[in-house]
C-alpha cells in the first residue's frame, strides 16, 4: 500500500472472511451512509461472501456551492470548466486505489473486487479502476461520467483493458446530462471496453430497477 495516502474513513458490511469486495463511493454532500440503502436491493448467490465497503469522503470547501464546506471527492468550480479539479481528483483516484490494495491485504484477490461510484464518486471510481495496475473484476459508474476523456489513454493500466464497465443514467438528469455519460461511454467502447449501459426516466438519482439490473451484471463476476 502507497504509505504517503491516507486512507479514508470507511463503513463496512459483510463477512470477516469476505472473498469478495465491493467499494462504492457517493456523491457530492453525503457520505458513505448515502448508498449503504442499496444492499438490500442487491442480489447474492447462496453462500456468498461479499464485503461492502462505503468510504466517506473528506470534507472541503465546494466553490459551486459559496465555499460551503462539505463532504466531497473534489471541488467542482464552474469557470475552471468541466475537466478541472484535476489534482483533487488524482489525490482521491489514489485514496481509491489504497483502498483497494487494503482489500487485497485483506485476502481478496483483485480479480474479486468491484470499485463503483455515484455521480463524484463514479468519477474517482472509473479514474481508479481503469488505473488500477492489477485485474479487478468490474467497475460501477452510475450518474456519472468519464474525467477527461480526451486523454484517458495517458491513464488507463494495461491490466484492466477491456475490464467490464455498468454504467447507468437517468434520462432526465439536471446535475449531470445524460449526453455527458454518453461521451465517456463511448469513448470506453472505442478502446474496447465491454460496457453495459442502462438508462432509466429518472433525475439524478438511483432506482430498483437500476439495482437489479447491477445485481444481475454483479452476479456471474463474483459467483463463488
Amino acid at each position: 500500500m502507497h504509505a504517503a495516502v491516507e486512507l479514508p474513513e470507511v463503513m463496512e458490511n459483510g463477512p470477516e472472511d469476505a472473498d469478495a469486495s465491493i467499494l462504492l463511493l457517493h456523491g457530492l454532500g453525503a457520505d458513505g451512509h448515502d448508498l449503504e440503502g442499496i444492499m438490500p436491493h442487491i442480489r447474492r448467490p447462496a453462500g456468498a461472501r461479499w464485503r461492502f465497503v462505503f468510504p466517506h469522503a473528506p470534507k472541503r470547501p465546494i466553490t459551486i456551492n459559496g465555499g460551503m464546506q462539505m463532504r466531497a471527492w473534489y471541488d467542482i468550480d464552474p469557470a475552471t470548466g468541466l475537466d478541472s479539479e484535476r489534482g483533487d481528483i488524482m489525490a482521491s483516484a489514489a485514496q481509491a486505489a489504497a483502498l483497494i490494495e487494503r482489500e487485497e491485504a485483506r485476502g481478496v484477490k483483485p480479480a474479486r473486487i468491484v470499485i463503483g461510484g455515484f455521480s463524484q464518486g463514479g468519477v474517482i471510481a472509473l479514474e481508479a479502476g481503469l488505473g488500477y495496475p492489477r485485474r479487478l473484476a468490474g467497475i460501477v459508474a452510475l450518474s456519472t461520467y468519464l474525467h477527461d476523456h480526451a486523454r484517458i489513454t495517458e491513464r488507463l493500466s494495461l491490466a484492466n483493458a477491456e475490464l467490464p464497465l455498468f454504467m447507468a443514467h437517468g434520462l432526465m438528469d439536471p446535475m449531470i446530462p445524460i449526453q455527458r455519460a454518453a461521451t465517456g461511454r463511448s469513448t470506453l467502447t472505442d478502446l474496447g471496453y465491454p460496457v453495459t449501459w442502462e438508462e432509466y426516466p429518472m433525475g439524478h438519482e438511483i432506482c430498483l430497477e437500476e439495482l437489479q439490473a447491477l445485481s444481475a451484471w454483479l452476479e456471474p463476476r463474483l459467483a463463488p
